[in-house]
């Protein structure tokens, strides 16, 4: 897991509590400060999701092109 997933999911946290206590005090302020740091935490997970694809994506391909590597291998062996 990338550590942008972590840190997003503990910014949303956080701006989701800090809106709650700006909405139970009227503090819009604190609801303003809150649903930034909620979005922000949103992107940061989609970042770290993306970066997680990526690298899950870029390790398949590695995968498979050695899998053709040893299947081309065992195609010479046998036609020697």
């Amino acid at each position: 897991m990338d550590k942008d997933r972590v840190k997003g999911t503990m910014d949303d946290a956080a701006g989701r509590v800090k809106r709650q206590v700006g909405e139970w005090t009227g503090n819009t302020n604190a609801q303003v400060e809150g649903a930034a740091q909620q979005v922000k935490g949103k992107v940061e997970k989609a970042v770290g999701q993306a970066k997680d694809a990526a690298r899950d994506a870029q390790a398949r391909h590695e995968a498979d092109m050695e899998a053709e590597r040893e299947r081309e291998r065992e195609y010479e062996k046998s036609h020697r």
